[in-house]
């Protein structure tokens, strides 16, 4: 049964928004009070955070679906919804996000590090928060804003100083058994390590961890055997150490070419060119082993490789290492910029930036894009007039219909304010005046009883077609 998961596909749904209530005030010998409904509560929010005792993805690949509670609505007598309560994921430290498009999100690193996957959707307001002295009391309130939902990605590279590289059964799960309290699983036989296997080694005044992860073979980097899973958790380590079986029993392969198809492999994966190496052979302590070991040597150090001869069964050459790689991995940190302190960094809004763009689709269509006026559509109710005609009011007032104008939009033409695939189209009409003096009845609003003159000048020009075409078909020449 699969016990460690690097990398699954997750949806995530922050909370949707509770709608605001319309009431209104009601008491013995008030009949008509005022209005008093409250606000909807706030969606919950989806939020990634860093736990250093989570190691795996392991529950994600169980249950790829998560969802944050949605806020509640609000009610008479001026009372709030209940914010929906936001849904916490510990992730395991190394944790990268991606879209479904592989751009990255968000890279986590260090304990308590978060990231909010979901944003919950804004609660309605209630109509006693609509209430102005134009719109005394309104008939309305507000719909709750849908929470975010989006399909992720989690992908887990393993934070350590050094990495162990080599073929299966080099030896590697032993090394790094007998360098740490590490206690991996280890057998002759190939792919033994399935999971990536972290130590913690102490040498002198220097602590660092050790990977020892999925051996590779020719064509990992393409994702042959298990490669791709390897190379993700080498990537942040800063040491590649790699091993390299001196006493194999296999006749096609010797210690030299291994180092060549591994290093092959790490340069066609990329971004691992300067990353010092060590190159230690392993399993000494055989007497053919040794006679191999003692002939290649000098070939690898006339490459410019650091040479070490160990036996992880015989604990041969195993101090020398440690405090070799230590003193490799003290150089690292020392060499990396001082982290400073995040800045908080302002960023006003331009003079000049509306919230918005108008663009011109067709002939008679135009299409409004922006924050507000999306946020506000989906906010509105379309089954009451009332909730429609404040609608356009806020469009009005934020300076929509003057861009309108300038975009050349005639009475009538399509508008659809939001992207394409989720948008609410209307035929526009300009506002001539707006407040409570163009109210009726509750609910309703004189402004959507008016003629649509665009779809009026379309049946003249077809009117003026047809009659073109007939007394085209009634002329005939002599």
């Amino acid at each position: 049964m699969t016990t460690f998961v690097d990398r699954v596909e997750l949806n995530v749904a922050a909370g949707n928004g509770g709608h605001g209530c319309a009431s209104v005030h009601r008491e013995k010998f008030k009949p008509l009070g005022g209005p008093d409904g409250g606000n909807g509560g706030r969606g919950g929010d989806v939020i990634l955070v860093v736990d250093q005792d989570v190691t795996t993805l392991l529950d994600y690949h169980h249950h790829p679906h998560r969802k944050a509670t949605n806020g509640q609505p609000g009610a008479g007598d001026n009372r709030e919804g209940k914010n929906g309560k936001d849904l916490i994921l510990p992730v395991p430290d190394g944790t990268v996000v991606l879209d479904r498009n592989g751009e990255v999100l968000a890279d986590m690193v260090g304990q308590g590090t978060t990231f909010v996957a979901g944003q919950g959707g804004r609660g309605g307001l209630g109509n006693a928060a609509l209430a102005s002295a134009r719109r005394k009391a309104p008939g309305f309130a507000l719909l709750g804003e849908p929470g975010e939902a989006r399909d992720i990605v989690l992908e887990l590279k393993t934070v350590a100083d050094v990495a162990l590289v080599g073929y299966p059964s080099a030896g590697k799960s032993s090394l790094i058994s007998v360098l740490s309290a590490a206690k991996p699983k280890i057998a002759d036989y190939p792919f033994t390590t399935l999971v990536p296997n972290l130590g913690v080694v102490t040498a002198g005044s220097t602590v660092y961890t050790i990977a020892d992860v999925p051996g590779l073979i020719p064509g990992a980097s393409q994702g042959k055997g298990l490669g791709l899973e390897f190379l993700r958790h080498v990537e942040r380590c800063e040491v590649l150490v790699h091993v390299l079986d001196t006493a194999t029993l296999e006749s096609h392969r010797d210690p030299v070419s291994d180092l060549d198809v591994i290093e092959e492999e790490l340069a066609q994966y990329g971004g691992l060119e300067n990353r010092p190496r060590v190159v230690v052979l392993n399993k000494v302590d055989i007497p053919d082993g040794k006679d191999l070991a003692d002939m290649i040597r000098p070939d690898l150090e006339a490459r410019g490789y650091r040479v070490l001869e160990v036996s992880a069964v015989a604990h041969l050459g195993l101090k020398e290492l440690s405090y070799a790689l230590a003193d490799i991995v003290a150089k690292a940190r020392a060499a990396k910029p001082v982290q400073e302190a995040t800045r908080i960094v302002i960023r006003p809004k331009a003079v000049d930036d509306a919230g918005f763009a108008v663009t011109q689709e067709g002939e008679e269509f135009f299409r409004v894009r922006g924050e507000k006026p999306e946020r506000w559509v989906r906010q509105t109710d379309f089954s009451n007039d009332e909730a429609v005609g404040y609608l356009a009011d806020r469009l009005s007032r934020l300076g929509v219909e003057d861009a309108l104008l300038k975009a050349g939009a005639r009475a009538g033409d399509g508008v659809a304010i939001g992207p394409e695939d989720n948008a609410v189209v209307f035929d526009w009409e300009p506002t001539m005046s707006a407040g409570a003096e163009m109210l009726g009845r509750r609910g309703e609003d004189h402004r959507l009883e008016a003629p649509r003159p665009a779809a009026q000048r379309r049946r003249d020009r077809d009117a003026e077609r047809d009659e073109a075409t007939e007394e085209y078909e009634g002329f005939r020449p002599f």
